[in-house]
């Protein structure tokens, strides 16, 4: 066993700030800035036909403020997302900046203009999150209880689902897509909130055995979501934002297992986003913004293979 001698603990403890002041500059000015990986999934899950080939593209939790998340960058998000050519595009929710940790707002006007060169022969569909109804572009301005956002997802060609369900057609084959309005839309108390999502109701428009997939901004329905529906799409949670050794994601807070990911629970299968913007703090470690790719059916293969783009 090699000695820890006094002269070498001394200079690795000097170099601790270095490294620390380092690991931090990575954070805050590489990873949330800098870097965009395209996450693949491929999968047929129960109820969707083998035979309705569908590539979807997913984005979550842009979450536009100056200097971090610019319409220029959500610019360059959308044509690394034309690159993939998806069938359809999905948006999950939190256009609004999520901390104040800012030089400024980027408003929903000049964010929703940058969306609107999303390009996808299905269409492009979204939910609105948690922070697009709890108040203005940043947390300390005045929101609208999310009709700003709505107006300029509208203005990018963007079909908003408030609790709704919708057929979609391709190649002569038909399935359903069902979008939540925010699980976490009216505060009730300091750390309890009021969900404005009606799943029983937005299952009932579904009127016939056609496929299913759900947009939910959180992943917290995930447990009452039925069979019925072939697959969850979730953001909310940024992938944990920040993950450490050992100690995991210290800003996960509640049910740890809908964090990121692909999830299977009794044959419900569930996709989390890591999502792409920031929230609490202009921080990434270890989990790179993400657009995130699906591909269903046909033959399944392993989930997850990320492709640095």
């Amino acid at each position: 066993m090699m000695l820890l001698n006094r002269r070498s603990f001394l200079l690795g403890a000097a170099g601790l700030p270095l490294v620390t002041s380092g690991l931090s500059a990575y954070a805050v000015g590489v990873e949330p800035v800098m870097m965009l990986d395209v996450t693949s999934y491929a999968l047929t899950p129960p109820g969707w036909p083998a035979n309705l080939p569908l590539k979807i593209a997913v984005l979550a939790d842009i979450h536009a403020c100056e200097p971090w998340m610019t319409a220029d960058h959500v610019r360059h998000i959308c044509s690394v997302t034309n690159s993939l050519k998806p069938d359809l595009i999905v948006l999950l929710g939190d256009y609004n900046g999520g901390h104040n940790f800012v030089t400024g707002p980027v408003m929903p006007d000049q964010w929703g203009e940058a969306l609107a060169t999303l390009r996808a022969p299905l269409g492009l569909y979204g939910i609105l999150g948690n922070h697009d109804v709890w108040h203005g572009a940043l947390p300390n301005l005045r929101g609208d209880h999310g009709d700003s956002v709505r107006a300029a997802l509208r203005a990018a060609h963007v079909n908003v689902l408030d609790n709704q369900a919708v057929r979609v057609s391709k190649d002569g084959q038909t399935f359903w897509l069902l979008g939540l309005a925010d699980q976490l839309a009216h505060r009730v108390g300091r750390h309890d909130f009021h969900g404005a999502d009606d799943l029983p109701g937005t299952l009932r428009q579904v009127t016939d055995d056609a496929p299913a997939i759900l947009l939910a901004h959180e992943p917290y329905i995930f447990p009452r979501v039925p069979q019925r529906i072939s697959l969850t799409l979730s953001g909310h949670t940024h992938g944990g934002q920040v993950n450490l050794p050992i100690v995991g994601s210290p800003l996960a807070r509640r049910q740890s297992r809908f964090v990121y990911g692909h999830v299977v629970e009794n044959e419900r299968h569930l996709i989390i986003s890591g999502g792409l913007g920031t929230s609490l703090f202009p921080v990434r470690f270890m989990r790179p913004p993400e657009i995130v790719q699906i591909t269903l059916g046909g033959p399944a293969r392993a989930p997850g293979v990320a492709i640095a783009s």
